[in-house]
């Protein structure tokens, strides 16, 4: 049998991915250097196997609306206004410098301004997934720091979706004054760069109202009908029909990129309380078309950029590690938050990543960019992404030299938990240093912990609060963490598996350890790390099979509970409730049929009814 081009990329970008990654795991750096490695191993830059580059670019375009329907789905609109005084003019602001200091060096390199302009933008955006992933390791994102991190991020988000929507105009008003290249009305008309500027903004606008008025409706209703069918296959499918569907859609008819029409499909599934689920039912097809579209940018990158425009590199690099971050640490600190504040989000934006490679290959198919712009921005991706944790640590060694000029008064107050914090009026010129990180070791022994505080560990906690227990809930979903504190629970946001977490946990003064999560996988972690806490810490866990019973007992847990087994032992104890039920009430008619008894005769005191297992005659 013939295999296709299509089953050989994909198998190729998959499996060189997988090797990449897990290198880069093991060397501790992110796993999209990896992948963006094994795109250049496939790319036609290199010896070896060489993929079909337009295949690619097919799965990558998947790839890129999966990636922004996920953007979609974790826009938290609440995040943003709690630091919007910061991190919309801080992002703006930064946007901008990143971008002026892309054109200049776009010009020193003789290209024109379109191109520096484009240059600058893909410069100016952090990668979403290499920023998160920073926060969560360092238990950061429950901090001040990176809540402004965050929002200063969905900022950014929404510039470069905009970016999108105007480049393709921009470059066909520019390109031989053909406005008619991105809209077939357009084209009747000699509209000129603002004229088609105008009918862009007036298809998009067309394209938001349209999602506002009917796909808010739609969309949701479409999911809860789909959800209550009960079938989780048509819910996924569901789910992908829709992002794939309205990007579709709003090419076709507003003529508007699949990445803004898959982003706002997100963002209106966002508002239903069915976008966690969907989140989770579409989060393994997103991670698989997210690494071929990784796969897809490496096969762009010519290595050769690092021999033939090394000064062109370096300035590339120095505007991302050092202009970006110096430009947000000055907006930081001109907003008066403390210096710790301000080196943590330098750190965390100094990196670019997925909407730079977006820019890059629109910019490159739209003949606006020139090959050595979008080499430079892969480039400039891959060695920002790996140079990222250096930042970090240089950021640390700052702190603590900071931290060791400023000594703090040994007779200062310790500050309130839940104190006001003061008016500017108030405040002390340099504000109290925040915790540094979101996870702060408790003080409770004899407690009970829950690892998990979904549909199993939300039930668990309310009841054991209910009984009065001492409880320490471990989660790290933002949901499930807001229901914690709703119920009252002592929370640890962070992942169970993470010796750290548990050791602020303190499950060797727990009196109980529950793993309420479904993942055995994780769970069997926890269990080995609990159980290297404490050897004689009870330990309960939940599965789903045999081999995960069996998997979690070799880890450590004292009782595996599996759900399914649990379930036909409460139906079959709900048979034998029925046949005593059956039983009473076959009694009673029975007796109710006798005849009355006569004025000499007595009824009897009491009425034996026999066991529930025994048959009565009726």
């Amino acid at each position: 049998m013939h295999h296709g081009p299509l089953i050989a990329i994909i198998v190729a970008g998959l499996g060189l991915a997988f090797v990449f990654g897990a290198i880069a795991q093991k060397l501790r750096i992110s796993p999209l250097v990896g992948y963006l490695l094994a795109g250049v191993a496939a790319g036609p830059f290199t010896p070896g196997f060489v993929g079909d580059q337009n295949l690619a670019n097919e799965l990558a375009e998947i790839g890129v609306i999966l990636l922004m329907f996920g953007v979609g789905l974790h826009f938290s609109l609440k995040e943003l206004l709690s630091v919007r005084t910061i991190a919309v003019p801080g992002a703006i602001v930064q946007i901008g410098v990143a971008t002026l200091l892309g054109l200049g060096l776009a010009l020193l390199l003789g290209w024109n301004w379109t191109a520096g302009l484009v240059f600058g933008i893909a410069l100016s955006t952090a990668s979403t997934v290499v920023l998160l992933r920073s926060l969560q390791e360092r238990r950061l994102v429950q901090t001040e720091k990176g809540k402004i991190a965050v929002g200063w991020l969905i900022v950014e988000d929404l510039a470069m979706v905009l970016a999108l929507v105007a480049i393709p105009a921009v470059a066909s008003a520019i390109n031989g004054g053909q406005p008619g290249a991105s809209s077939p009305l357009a084209a009747q008309f000699d509209l000129g760069l603002w004229g088609v500027l105008g009918f862009t903004v007036a298809k998009v606008a067309a394209f938001v109202a349209f999602m506002l008025i009917v796909g808010r409706r739609v969309i949701p209703w479409v999911l809860h009908w789909v959800a209550h069918t009960g079938s989780r296959e048509l819910f996924r499918l569901a789910v992908l029909a829709v992002a794939l569907g309205v990007a579709f859609l709003s090419a076709t008819l507003f003529g508007v990129s699949f990445a803004l029409g898959a982003f706002f499909a997100g963002m209106i599934l966002s508002e239903s309380p069915l976008s966690q689920r969907a989140a989770e039912e579409t989060l393994p097809l997103r991670d698989a078309f997210a690494v071929l579209f990784f796969v897809s940018v490496g096969m762009l990158f010519d290595p050769g950029i690092l021999i033939r425009a090394p000064w062109a590199l370096i300035g590339t690099l120095a505007i991302i590690l050092i202009g970006k971050s110096v430009a947000a640490w000055l907006i930081v600190r001109a907003f008066g938050r403390s210096n710790a504040v301000a080196l943590t989000i330098s750190a965390s934006l100094a990196q670019i990543g997925e909407f730079s490679f977006i820019l890059a290959g629109l910019g490159a198919s739209l003949g606006i960019l020139p090959a050595q712009g979008r080499d430079l921005i892969l480039a400039g991706a891959i060695l920002s992404i790996l140079f990222n944790p250096v930042m970090f640590a240089l950021v640390e060694r700052l702190k603590l030299a900071d931290g060791a000029a400023r000594p703090k008064p040994e007779s200062a107050p310790a500050a309130e938990p839940f104190a006001v914090p003061p008016t500017a009026a108030e405040a002390a010129p340099e504000p109290p240093a925040e915790p540094e990180h979101d996870i702060t070791p408790t003080s409770l022994s004899n407690h009970i912990v829950v690892v998990g505080y979904g549909r199993v560990g939300s039930l668990l906690g309310a009841g054991l609060l209910a009984q009065g227990a001492k409880l320490l809930v471990i989660e790290d979903n933002p949901d499930a963490v807001e229901t914690a504190k709703r119920d009252g629970a002592e929370l640890l946001v962070g992942n169970a598996a993470d010796p750290e977490v548990l050791a602020a946990a303190a499950v060797g003064r727990a009196t109980r350890l529950f793993i309420a999560i479904p993942g055995s996988f994780e769970a069997g972690q926890v269990c080995q790390q609990a159980r290297a806490e404490s050897a004689a810490l009870p330990i309960v866990a939940r599965a789903h099979s045999d081999a995960e019973v069996e998997h979690l007992t070799k880890c450590g847990a004292t009782l595996t509970i599996m759900g399914e087994a649990e379930i036909a032992r409460a139906m079959l104890s709900l048979c034998g409730n029925m046949g005593a039920a059956a039983a009473s009430k076959a009694e009673e008619t029975a007796l109710a049929e006798q005849p009355a008894a006569s004025d000499d005769e007595q009824p009897p005191s009491t009425t034996q009814l026999p066991p529930a297992d025994t048959p009565t005659a009726a």
